[in-house]
């Protein structure tokens, strides 16, 4: 698995976006979630947390974060 962003982002219509500026601050958001996940999972492990339960939060995280589509 790598750190680096996707190749492609793909849209709601299944085909990938092209806008430049879109793709510029996908791939500064991608830069950013991945430093700061690094950073708290390195955190956790060196403070004693085991690896795979740390991935598991990590994972467990990113899957409850809501819809910015769906209204409260």
């Amino acid at each position: 698995m790598s750190m680096e962003p996707p190749a492609n982002w793909p849209g709601r219509d299944g085909q990938p976006l092209s806008c430049r500026e879109k793709l510029k601050m996908l791939a500064e958001n991608h830069a950013e979630a991945a430093q700061v996940l690094r950073d708290a999972f390195e955190d956790a492990v060196l403070m004693g947390v085991d690896e795979a339960a740390m991935r598991q939060i990590l994972n467990d995280l990113v899957a409850s974060l809501p819809s910015p589509r769906v209204k409260a």
